[in-house]
């Protein structure tokens, strides 16, 4: 339980470290790097379905988005540190190519809100899926704690990209369905 813990710390800490890297590059750059954000239905903008979740415009950006990041992605590992870069890359996929496909026209997206949703989507809907108390359990308590993020998922805020948010989320849903344990039958 130590060793899987301290795996867990490690993991975070790297995505992290990384994550601030990233950001001091790109502010030392002025900003070079948000060019390979997702840049809807332009063939280059499809790499950043693999850039966008490690861009952001400002610090403040990144900030917002650390420490959702660091606590849902540590619950997203909690029953299997695979679980963790499963979901992400699900997430990544699904929630980039559905921002691609309905993104604003002349737009960039970024950042690791597209994740954050997407790690809120999978632990809700963990719960429903695999119909167990421990997953059940972490489901109910996400849902208290995390639950006012679903706001997030409407167009209500100017330069806040609910395309992101939205399909990370449903990403999460799907990575829930397709890794969780079938429940088990009566009978």
């Amino acid at each position: 339980m130590r060793d899987q813990l301290k795996t867990q710390l490690q993991i975070l800490g790297v995505c992290a470290i990384t994550l601030w890297s990233i950001q001091l590059l790109n502010w030392i750059t002025d900003g070079f790097l948000i060019q390979f954000g997702i840049q809807p239905r332009t063939l280059v903008g499809l790499r950043g379905i693999l850039f966008a979740p490690f861009l952001h415009g400002n610090f403040r950006h990144l900030l917002a988005n650390t420490a959702p990041f660091l606590v849902l992605g540590g619950l997203v590992m909690v029953r299997r540190i695979m679980d963790f870069f499963s979901v992400s890359l699900i997430v990544m996929v699904v929630g980039g190519l559905g921002t691609w496909l309905i993104g604003g026209q002349n737009t960039v997206h970024i950042g690791a809100s597209g994740l954050v949703f997407g790690y809120l989507g999978y632990l809700l809907f963990r719960g429903y899926f695999e119909r167990s108390w421990p997953a059940i359990t972490l489901s109910v308590f996400v849902a208290i704690v995390y639950g006012s993020m679903l706001f997030g998922l409407l167009p209500t805020m100017p330069h806040i990209s609910w395309e992101g948010h939205l399909f990370g989320f449903i990403g999460g849903g799907m990575a829930a369905k397709w890794l969780t344990a079938k429940p088990k039958s009566a009978g």
